[in-house]
């Protein structure tokens, strides 16, 4: 939720991380490859590549969206929003497969130095949720419909190191295990004549240092980072461990991980040291470059058949598949470094399954693949309408880029928000095809590309039966043409 789902990884970006020494000196130092064969470094930097590729990832997207001002998809400095006031279309190329049901309002927390507080409105009888995100890529916690409700309130999100006690006026605190925590708020928009309504709901999303909120005069401020520009090649290299190294300064590694820690250790691999893949001898680079190869072998393998990743459960039929388990808590993935890695490839920043379920297609109901030269007819009987407690839509992309298509009635989704003609059994028919299947039929018409294309189906808010097994999946998808 390839399985891809909607998500915001920028695939434009290419500069990233910073360095520095945050937490201090290093309680150890150890020279890459010293203590080990090139056998053994190449399996530890196999694993270590697997355990690093989402933070990897992460910081990727925080350093374009609160750091690069000159990279194409930035988006605005620590702490303050930046919202989206239009509801996404063809022309936004910044990450693949958004979504087309929602505006975003996003933003990096420093927590660095304090707490920020997330204050919303009162938002009544309109889907929307906060999605909060460590640096390890799990989801610390939601503010919205299903977890808190429909009233105004404020949040506290704190770093590790914040020992304070919950202000009064703030009616949960979310910790992280991490410094820095990616907010992405989603508010449902009712059709294109429904976005102003949105943007006014956006207004009342703030962000405020606790400092400020508790009426204090004296704000803390962290002490700077210094950041050097990111090699995407060297990150697919030995060089990772340097910006590992630098990212483990900014979380606090469970205990459950120190044994872990002590291996990638005999690789180079300690908080703080950000050239230690430089100490490596020749031999002991190849090495470790190999494994990193090894490593995006395995996720992508892994991606294209998720039945093999532990705790994931997958179910495909009639060209469609649905998964559930890729994405969660801190606890729920706890030593998952594999599904989290290949959550990280195919969907940066999903939703757990209980916010919102993602099925994908991209065969139609013999195998085939999808091609824009064909007309399909899509059927749901009264039965298998979606089970949602929010609502549903299926996107169509087009493959390879995984983007939005072009149209002349630029409808780029359609769902149970749309004017759709019902059959008198209750049955729905959608009719996916790169022309117009006529009036009668118009309402019900997802337009496709003349080429090869891909269909995400979304539901928010999925019932819990959706979630049960056998996991739902939309009837197929039918060849007519």
């Amino acid at each position: 939720m390839r399985v891809r789902v909607l998500i915001i990884a920028s695939s434009l970006v290419l500069v990233l991380l910073a360095c520095t020494k945050d937490v201090g000196p290093p309680t150890e130092t150890a020279q890459a490859g010293s203590l080990v064969s090139p056998k053994e470094a190449k399996a530890i930097a196999q694993e270590a590549y697997i355990y690093a590729y989402p933070m990897l990832e992460n910081y990727r997207t925080m350093y374009a969206q609160a750091l690069d001002k000159q990279a194409p998809g930035f988006t605005a400095p620590f702490n303050e929003f930046s919202h989206r006031s239009e509801l996404l279309g063809p022309d936004f190329k910044d990450i693949v497969r958004p979504n087309n049901d929602t505006l975003y309002s996003l933003a990096w927390l420093n927590l660095r130095a304090q707490p920020i507080v997330i204050t919303v409105p009162q938002i009544e009888d309109r889907y929307y949720s906060i999605q909060l995100v460590d640096m390890y890529t799990n989801n610390l916690g939601y503010i919205g419909t299903r977890t808190t409700g429909s009233k105004a309130g404020s949040y506290l999100v704190a770093g590790p190191r914040w020992q304070g006690a919950k202000p009064g006026d703030v009616k949960r605190v979310f910790r992280s295990q991490s410094n820095f925590v990616y907010c992405i708020i989603r508010t449902g928009v009712d059709g294109q004549d429904d976005v102003p309504a949105v943007v006014k709901i956006q207004q009342g999303y703030h962000l405020t240092p606790l400092n400020v909120f508790l009426g204090r005069s004296r704000v803390p401020v962290a002490s700077g980072l210094t950041f050097s520009a990111y090699d995407p090649q060297k990150a697919k290299s030995a060089g990772f461990i340097d910006y590992l190294n630098f990212l483990l300064t900014q979380v606090r590694v469970p205990p459950s991980e120190k044994a872990l820690m002590k291996r990638f250790a005999l690789i180079g691999i300690v908080p703080g040291q950000l050239s230690a893949s430089m100490q490596a001898v020749p031999v002991m680079r190849d090495a470790i470059d190999e494994g990193v190869g090894i490593a995006l072998v395995e996720i992508s393998k892994t991606a294209r058949d998720l039945s093999e990743v532990e705790g994931v459960n997958s179910r495909a039929h009639g060209g469609w598949q649905g998964t559930t388990g890729l994405f969660g808590s801190p606890e729920a993935m706890r030593g998952r470094y594999l599904a989290r890695a290949v959550a990280a490839m195919i969907g940066l920043y999903g939703n757990d399954e209980e916010e919102a379920y993602y099925p994908i297609a991209n065969y139609d109901a013999s195998g085939d693949s999808f091609d824009g030269a064909h007309q399909y007819v899509m059927r749901f009987e009264k039965s298998e309408l979606p089970r949602v407690d929010g609502f549903w839509s299926m996107t169509m992309y087009s493959l390879p880029d995984q983007l939005m298509v072009a149209n002349p009635i630029n409808r780029y989704s359609i769902g149970d928000r749309s004017e759709l003609r019902y059959g008198k059994d209750g049955s729905l028919t959608l009719y996916i095809q790169n022309e117009s299947p006529g009036m009668q039929k118009a309402s019900n018409w997802l337009p496709a590309p003349d080429h090869s294309f891909s269909l995400q189906f979304r539901m928010y808010l999925p019932k819990p039966e959706a979630l049960d097994s056998p996991l739902y999946l939309p009837p197929p998808v039918e060849r007519v043409r």
